[in-house]
């Protein structure tokens, strides 16, 4: 992992370039509560993609993974995790990526998409469409379950399934709880478009 400094956050990342040829770079951008290694390395796509010939770069959110935490809800809007690939990219040399996001990587993709167009050539989301436009349904109990002292006390099916998937990954649950708070913002259909 290398790290790069941005906006007050450390935030790990890796660039592996393919072994031969010089091809398009993607960068990934993982969902929430989970990092660049669950979404990314772990289920194939970075080698996949690297070997292929793409250049792929695959970084940590703030609040996730090996990056640095905060736990200030202002710090967690997609326009500011969205600088934050755009910084990558900007300390890595590259004009123009194709960018994955998967969940709230996609959000963060589409803010990203929508501050800096000129960065990136493609755009994919996964995992979160027109969610993106409409909302994903209550996400409250998420926060409060990840902020539970005692897991069992919690009742919410999706609070249960995102504090298990949070320790599992062995996850700042505190950072997580402040990044559900704000990293939510709906788009427009038009910024969709």
């Amino acid at each position: 992992m290398q790290f790069l400094s941005h906006d007050g956050f450390e935030l790990a990342y890796l660039d592996r370039q393919p072994a031969s040829g010089q091809f398009d770079p993607v960068m990934m951008i993982h969902g929430f509560a989970s990092s660049h290694y669950v979404n990314w390395v772990s289920p194939g796509w970075f080698k996949t993609l690297n070997d292929a010939g793409y250049r792929a770069i695959a970084f940590d959110n703030r609040g996730h993974g090996s990056s640095s935490k905060s736990y200030d809800e202002a710090d967690y809007t997609p326009a500011k995790m969205a600088s934050d690939a755009a910084a990558l990219l900007d300390h890595l040399g590259i004009e123009r990526a194709h960018v994955m996001g998967y969940s709230m990587g996609a959000r963060v993709s589409a803010f990203l998409a929508l501050s800096d167009p000129q960065k990136v050539a493609t755009l994919v989301f996964g995992g979160l469409g027109i969610g993106m436009v409409d909302g994903v349904g209550d996400w409250d109990p998420i926060a409060a379950a990840l902020l539970a002292e005692d897991p069992s006390q919690n009742t919410h099916p999706r609070g249960r399934s995102f504090r298990a998937f949070a320790d599992q990954t062995r996850s700042d649950r505190r950072a997580l709880a402040a990044c559900i708070a704000t990293s939510r913002e709906l788009l427009s259909e038009d910024d969709m478009a």
